[in-house]
């Protein structure tokens, strides 16, 4: 059970703002645009060339991959591919854009299921500051 005040006024003279992340499925992004770790520092790619899918992964690397690294073999003889920073890594990163929502009432429900969606993040903030300006000075008059 959840534990709520009572809201002094009805459900009408209410708004609700609120940011929703949805499910990650549709945005695919650059390492730069996401804040990727690799595209900063760089990173090393390891290979077992004695296998069909590291001979596969080296041959990506060195003749389609179009990124600029190092080769050398460590001790163990698999190629080590080093990766310089600023260049994108092989993961396919997605961001999960935020909606910025308005909706008329409160937790009790939307009587009029009006909605209003903010496509940038200034323009909710905006939105939100000058809401709680009005109550303010509904509060001032008494």
């Amino acid at each position: 059970m959840i534990n709520r005040i009572q809201p002094v006024g009805t459900v009408r003279d209410y708004q609700t703002y609120a940011i929703a992340s949805p499910r990650d499925t549709q945005v695919k992004a650059a390492c730069e645009e996401v804040g990727c770790a690799n595209f900063r520092h760089g990173w090393r790619t390891i290979v077992d060339e004695a296998t069909d899918l590291g001979k596969r992964q080296a041959d990506y690397i060195r003749n389609q991959s179009r990124r600029t690294f190092r080769e050398e073999r460590n001790a163990a003889g698999l190629t080590v591919f080093t990766f310089e920073s600023g260049q994108r890594c092989f993961a396919d990163h997605r961001t999960r854009p935020e909606v910025y929502l308005v909706r008329d009432g409160d937790w009790r429900g939307n009587p009029t299921g009006h909605v209003r969606r903010h496509t940038r993040p200034a323009d909710w903030v905006e939105d939100f500051g000058e809401h709680q300006q009005r109550v303010v000075e509904l509060i001032n008059k008494g």
